[in-house]
């Protein structure tokens, strides 16, 4: 169960009142509110922005309509993530509505959004703050429209259950006063959002808004869409990455029943049919001959090898150093594997686009497609609607089915269906890459630590969609070793007082297609960092524990630390062969521990329990957060235990769940409980923030259970 510090024992409010949110009125026929997170002035209150607002960027808005319902639109998609619960709980705290009268609405592609991307957790981080700001603007010109329409003092209002309420039993429902509240010139009530003290719905655990569309197959994913006329389409593609069509006959594949078409595209040959069957069945007709990939030089071995020479010889330690202790850990290429694969819908005509995408970054999608149908110049002529994904974690940043779906559309003269099988997704994507990594402690007089040292090796991580803007998405394409440091550098810290830190990336030029991962570099510095960690306090003759609290720098790393210490029952007696392991992790503005217990008796780790404290600050909505943590849990554990991906030759050997061994219902441990700390009330991230410590808490538990310290990821993996 996820548990929240009382209201009352949470320090005062730290987040909200360091920024401002600027909220103006839209011009429509009813009651819209648009807002932005301005970084100008340390205060927070509603302001109007200097700018036209069709000229003014936006982060969301917040519309009132006429039969009551309220429309919040925004610019993120929902991946599986639970935004649309927890902004609908924000909208509904604000306004005094219940969860069902609010409809959250994605927003198509457009340069007025500020940041339309998805991920580095910033969604509720980024629009929390603007979302209160514009519901509680909206609440105060409702209610003081109803004070003008009974002429009585706005102050004497209150609102609840989507009304305006009088102290003598009048009440009229914010539709009816829809129209009238466009026409307010100045609220009569502060239009400041509630203080967290008086919150009566966020912060409750509350089930997912759309958990009934999902399970009844009532939620609409890409393939779900009707688009009329749109043909299913799938691709022939390479054997290995990055591979190219030298030639191909497609006689036989287009005389099969149902073929609509055979199209070349630079990534291969797509057929259209009547059916997906048909389909598959044409494309498996066709007679391809293929250029190997620029990778087809490489396997495991020899990545491995260039990953370790990459490291380069030991620095001197600092002076006084005794002894050195050293750390080196391999971790492997990874999948992201959503449940959904990539898929897009498109309608291309001579001189517009259309499409349909689960996309974590619509203008970038825009601007790829526009690219490729060469219109780099006009991207206007490009509509991406983005579509509720089945999962992401980094994947959905590229674009490659929308820019194929777009280029058949326009050589089939007709709108497509386009969908990548589990194989595509898994042998052609975007990749975790592998690293290598060397961590040296230097020691000195009386185990005193006087430095740490962590290299790692790691190929370019691919930023060509930014962070969200123009500008470093053109250096992402432009510079993309750059880009991939300047995030090193930004997010990779060492949360310790061990003497003078370091922490270096040595980026590794390999041709295989890499992405950002769930919690990025952190997902292989991070988790190395921690599982040394409990190696120094062995060498040390130290408790893991007891090293990390004299150690720790964050009032709340401690905090969340304490908290798994206690209800984990750190330090009891286990039987032989079960122990357990601890990690921590800060970053997004989150902390986070993780304690796990495993049992090696079978030869084979099992874990037993997880126990996690999180302090996220504000918990919008503590249910969503227990989800996302145990998700991450499963995922660092399938990690650290048995999945990862194999170069052969250029070509990724896992095709599907079948040899991507990702744990299955039967290896889930019977408790994975949560624990939240509450420590203020900024809104911290959640998405990545589960994935490290659980990882290195795993990697830790077996160390104790064997006497051996894991340094190879996946363990299970046999090399073969």
């Amino acid at each position: 169960m996820a548990d929240t510090l009382p209201t009352d024992a949470a320090p005062p409010s730290s987040g909200i009142e360091r920024r401002k949110f600027l909220t103006w009125l839209v011009a429509s026929p009813t009651l819209m509110i648009a807002a932005r997170l301005a970084l100008d002035v340390p205060s927070a209150e509603a302001a109007e922005p200097s700018a036209a607002p069709e000229e003014t960027p936006l982060n969301l808005y917040v519309a009132i309509r006429t039969d009551g319902r309220v429309v919040a639109t925004l610019p993120r998609t929902e991946m599986g993530q639970g935004i649309t619960t927890a902004v609908s709980m924000l909208v509904a705290e604000e306004l005094d509505i219940g969860l069902d009268a609010v409809d959250v609405h994605t927003a198509d592609a457009d340069p007025r959004w500020l940041i339309q991307l998805t991920g580095l957790s910033s969604t509720m981080r980024y629009l929390a703050g603007p979302l209160r700001a514009a519901a509680a603007e909206a609440r105060a010109r409702l209610v003081t429209a109803a004070a003008h329409r009974w002429r009585v003092l706005a102050l004497t209002l209150t609102t609840a259950q989507g009304e305006v309420r009088a102290p003598d039993g009048r009440r009229l429902g914010y539709g009816e006063l829809a129209e009238d509240a466009t026409r307010v010139l100045l609220p009569e009530v502060s239009p400041l959002p509630k203080p967290p003290s008086r919150y009566t719905v966020v912060g409750q655990p509350t089930g997912r808004v759309d958990a009934r569309d999902i399970v009844t197959g009532a939620a609409r994913f890409t393939l779900d869409l009707d688009i009329p006329d749109a043909v299913p389409t799938v691709v022939a593609r390479p054997p290995t990455l990055l591979g190219k069509v030298q030639s191909f006959n497609a006689s036989t594949a287009r005389a099969l029943p149902g073929v609509v078409g055979v199209v070349q595209i630079p990534s291969g040959i797509a057929v259209a049919a009547r059916t997906y069957s048909q389909a598959f069945a044409a494309r498996d007709a066709l007679q391809v001959t293929w250029t190997p990939g620029p990778a087809s030089h490489l396997s495991d071995a020899d990545i491995r090898t260039r990953l370790r020479d990459a490291i380069g010889p030991r620095p001197l330690p600092p002076l006084l150093t005794t002894r050195v202790v050293e750390g080196r850990f391999d971790f492997p290429y990874l999948a992201h594997a959503p449940m959904e694969t990539q898929s897009c819908v498109a309608r291309v005509t001579a001189d517009t686009a259309e499409i349909w995408s689960g996309v974590q970054d619509p203008k970038f999608a825009r601007s790829q497609v526009a690219a490729a149908l060469g219109w780099a110049l006009t991207p206007q002529r490009v509509t991406v609607h983005p579509i509720r994904a089945g999962g992401g974690f980094g994947r959905r940043f590229f674009t490659e089915a929308a820019v194929e779906a777009a280029l058949i559309s326009r050589s089939l003269g007709q709108p497509v269906k386009l969908m990548w099988s589990r194989n595509d997704e898994m042998r052609h994507g975007h990749y975790r890459p592998a690293s290598h990594h060397r961590i040296l402690a230097s020691l000195g007089p009386g185990g005193s630590i006087l430095g740490w040292q962590h290299r790692a090796a790691i190929p370019t991580v691919e930023f060509p969609h930014g962070f969200g803007d123009l500008l470093t998405s053109l250096v992402g394409q432009v510079l993309p070793d750059v880009t991939s440091a300047v995030f090193f550098a930004l997010t990779q810290h060492v949360p310790y007082q061990f003497g003078w830190v370091a922490q270096e990336l040595a980026e590794v030029p390999l041709p295989i297609p890499t992405a950002s991962f769930r919690s990025v570099f952190t997902s292989q510095v991070g988790v190395a960092n921690e599982i040394f960690v409990d190696q120094l306090a062995r060498e040390l003759q130290r408790d893991p524990v007891e090293l990390r609290r004299s150690r720790l720098t964050s009032r709340r790393l401690k905090a969340v630390l304490e908290r798994v210490v206690l209800e984990g029952a750190w330090g009891r007696a286990l039987p032989p062969g079960v122990a357990q392991g601890v990690a921590v992790l800060e970053e997004w503005d989150s902390a986070i521990a993780h304690l796990i217990e495993v049992d090696v008796t079978s030869g084979t780790p099992r874990v037993l329990r997880v126990v996690i404290a999180a302090d996220v600050g504000l918990p919008i909505n503590p249910k969503g957060i227990e989800a996302q943590l145990q998700g991450a849990a499963m995922d660092a554990m399938s990690t650290t235990l048995s999945a990862g991906l194999h170069i052969d030759a250029g070509a990724v050997r896992e095709g599907s769940f079948a040899d991507y061994r990702w744990l299955r219902m039967k290896h889930a441990p019977a408790s994975i409980q949560v624990h939240l700390v509450r420590s203020d009330d900024r809104v911290g991230g959640v998405g990545e923030l589960g994935y490290p410590s659980a990882a290195a808490a795993l990697a830790n538990a077996i160390a104790r259970a064997t006497g051996t310290m894991p340094t190879r990821f996946p363990i299970l993996d046999e090399g073969v």
